[in-house]
């Protein structure tokens, strides 16, 4: 083997032994790095599926109802999609950690009752106790998370029951108190989620924030814990879904005329989560699309228009479990398709002379050829003779001329001897 200057070695990261150059391209934790760059085209594809789908309703909507595309109708049609957008939004925030909060749909109905009831107060001081009571709550949510290490949707499914438990307590509709309308609004509302979604899939999709928030994700046992970093993000993504599944809430029970009913809330956890999933957002977590949030909850909210135009009285229930049946399917095509290339398929500059590259991957050096083998071999039937001996050439001419040609090793130490006979 061929001799390797220590200096050269290429640095490797003593927790994995993997060569730190590849954990900079890896979004996984360093420990346990994936080498390579995650690959994007699959949520690229995908939204460009959405956005045609999407197309295809807005146009069938203006077909059965023009009115929903105008004026009022436009406004709350864009209200509905926020609303949606939101609680899709704190869906798809925890899933991208692997600790899915399945209580954003509660929360929202809860809060929905909550400013229902005390509107009259001021709709200034209901949501700040609203959003008050749900940082609380979901940081209590992700503590337990965190400090038992147990799965997102188990610790959250509890909370909801908690959540539930309050809204059964209230057996008639509500009446909206106060007078906020968030209509007139609606389109600064729309430009502000839509700028809160596409920036928040944009800066996800930076390698080192995508790595830091899918660090709860595991790699090897799902019960080992994951570290410190970890489990911070955890509890905040647990407070902020929270905190939108509320205002969500609130433009649900603003927009309109009508009471807010009662219900579980869980058929709105089920649409948030299938709709999560159908933008492009893993189940498992980490991995996630840009433009996917805003294209999936226009695209339902849309759905459920030109439904209502059209007659059709569809369940949540009924919607979300669609979406979740198309976004698992969608999960797998992101997880197969969007699998880290390996890092030393990329072109890579010209290794110097050195035999290392830029990039901290090391050329192999070729092992040593072992000695070649005889051009031609001995043969097995060869009578061994001396070469040496002079005898051989007292034979009569004719008798010599019978005998089998010499081969190429034999001739030449004949030459020798027959040049020393002549000498004598």
């Amino acid at each position: 083997m061929g001799h390797e200057d220590p200096g050269r070695h290429t640095p490797v990261e003593p927790s994995s032994g993997v060569p730190a150059a590849v954990l900079e391209s890896a979004f996984d934790d360093p420990a346990h790095g994936e080498p390579g760059r995650d690959r994007i085209a699959v949520h690229v594809a995908w939204e460009l599926v959405l956005a045609a789908a999407l197309a295809v309703l807005t146009w069938l909507l203006w077909q059965e109802e023009p009115a929903a595309l105008r004026a009022d109708g436009l406004r709350a049609l864009l209200v509905n999609v926020v609303a949606l957008g939101l609680l899709v939004l704190a869906a798809g925030m925890s899933l991208r950690t692997a600790a899915v909060n399945l209580a954003v749909g509660p929360v929202a109905v809860a809060a929905a009752l909550h400013v229902a009831e005390q509107g009259d107060r001021g709709v200034e001081v209901a949501l700040g106790h609203a959003v008050a009571v749900a940082a609380v709550g979901g940081l209590a949510v992700g503590l337990a998370v965190v400090a038992l290490h147990v799965p997102g949707w188990a610790a959250s499914l509890a909370g909801a029951a908690g959540v539930v438990v309050y809204i059964q307590r209230r057996s008639e509709p509500v009446l909206a108190q106060g007078g906020y309308d968030p209509r007139d609004t609606a389109f600064y509302l729309f430009a502000g989620f839509a700028a809160v979604a596409v920036l928040g899939g944009l800066f996800g999709a930076i390698r080192p924030v995508r790595r830091l928030v899918g660090r709860f994700r595991p790699v090897a046992d799902p019960a080992r814990r994951r570290g410190g970093v970890a489990a911070t993000v955890v509890v905040f993504a647990f407070v902020f879904s929270t905190v939108l599944a509320t205002l969500a809430g609130i433009l649900l029970a603003s927009n309109g005329d009508g009471p807010v009913v009662p219900t579980e809330g869980l058929g709105w956890t089920t649409l948030a989560v299938g709709t999560a999933l159908l933008g492009g957002t893993s189940a498992y977590g980490r991995r996630g699309a840009i433009f996917g949030t805003l294209l999936a909850a226009s695209l339902v909210t849309v759905l459920y228009a030109w439904l209502d135009a059209g007659g059709w009285t569809v369940s949540r229930w009924a919607v979300g479990g669609a979406a979740l049946g198309v976004g698992l399917v969608i999960t797998r095509l992101v997880e197969a398709y969007g699998w880290p290339r390996p890092a030393g398929a990329d072109p890579e500059p010209a290794p110097g002379g050195d035999g290392t590259i830029g990039s901290g991957w090391s050329v192999s050096r070729p092992a040593p050829v072992g000695d070649w083998p005889p051009a031609l071999p001995t043969r097995a039937d060869d009578t061994p003779t001396d070469p040496w001996d002079p005898s051989r050439w007292d034979a009569p001419p004719a008798t010599r001329g019978l005998r089998r040609p010499l081969t190429v090793r034999q001739a030449l130490p004949c030459g020798w001897a027959l040049t020393a006979r002549i000498g004598r």
